[in-house]
């Protein structure tokens, strides 16, 4: 696979770190952003206004259009890297098809809510990509500290080894470790689950709960994460490995993490409109929150944290009652 034909879809700041660290190995990064504006300002001040702002880009390394179609015709390696609520109206608003000799990478940590897909499922149903031609990008690894260069580990799930490889060759830098795993559907779950977990434990940080209480919280939501897994993908894993147990981790206690952000404001008092509206990115969570809760309902794990995050969430049920309720049933 040609490293020079690689391309990030997306503008936030994980696709901002993403680029970072793909210039490290390719001598051209093709990237889209959706916004032109913001596409010629990187062009003239190397550097995202919006989203790690600090990070300065090599612009003879890149190439940048908010022509989505001319992105993807140009690349044969296709990084995934905006929300999930909005791939489906990015993908459909852009009449986008023949993706089927791309490679597919996903490092977007949600669930397609119009049909409640994992973004490899929705690539595989709606633009029919083989298996061996998808991957996924896990962590534990905040954009945040890629930015500052400190060492972060990501862990690329691919059935296939070659691309796997490539994609380890293409990640791999000074401050990027990178480990590898077959698993694509568990490490896709695990990085959904574990923003909902992180929303939890902002909305209990938020209501004055401490570490002691926070870190059983954790420990049950491995379980959780574990028992929904095991019933929807099943295959051996090692639970207390990065991508599920690390990610977990970071995602929980992190100051750069967003879910828990987001969570820590309802735990506070405020609305969760509110809270969503002053978050000004997309806290994934709060969508896997509802497509987890009506995926499950076909397997009827328990999950209640899942559970206290939706009625909090969707049901408008005290943050207080909902935490203090779950608190009971944790172990």
């Amino acid at each position: 696979m040609n490293k020079n034909k690689i391309a990030v879809i997306g503008g936030g700041s994980w696709a901002t770190a993403l680029v970072k660290i793909f210039q490290n190995n390719a001598d051209l990064v093709y990237w889209w952003l959706r916004d032109n504006d913001t596409v010629n300002y990187i062009k003239e001040y190397k550097h995202n206004k919006k989203y790690l702002p600090y990070v300065v880009l090599d612009t003879n390394k890149l190439y940048i259009s908010f022509d989505i179609k001319e992105i993807i015709s140009k690349a044969d390696v296709l990084v995934w890297a905006l929300p999930a609520a909005f791939l489906h109206q990015t993908l459909t608003d852009s009449d986008i098809k023949n993706l089927e000799e791309k490679f597919i990478v996903s490092s977007i940590k949600g669930i397609v809510p119009e049909e409640n897909l994992l973004v490899t499922e929705y690539f595989q149903k709606h633009y029919h990509i083989p298996t061996y031609n998808i991957s996924v990008i896990g962590g534990p690894c905040h954009s945040e500290e890629v930015a500052m260069e400190k060492l972060s580990y990501l862990t690329v799930a691919c059935e296939d080894k070659v691309k796997a490889n490539f994609m380890v060759e293409m990640l791999s830098c000074r401050y990027i470790k990178v480990f590898t795993t077959k698993d694509v559907k568990g490490v896709e779950y695990a990085s959904v689950i574990k923003n909902i977990v992180a929303i939890a434990s902002g909305i209990a940080n938020g209501l004055g709960y401490g570490d002691n209480f926070q870190s059983v919280l954790v420990v049950n939501a491995i379980e959780e994460m574990r028992h929904f897994i095991e019933a929807t993908a099943p295959g051996d894993r090692f639970f207390q490995g990065s991508a599920y147990l690390g990610d977990l981790i970071v995602t929980s206690y992190s100051k750069f993490s967003r879910n828990r952000a987001f969570g820590n404001l309802i735990g506070k008092g405020y609305s969760v409109q509110y809270s969503r509206i002053e978050m000004k990115m997309v806290a994934e969570g709060y969508y896997a929150t509802k497509c987890i809760k009506e995926i499950n309902e076909k397997y009827g794990v328990n999950m209640p944290i899942n559970e206290a995050v939706y009625g909090i969430l969707y049901e408008n049920l005290s943050p207080a009652k909902a935490i203090s309720i779950l608190a009971e049933s944790l172990n």
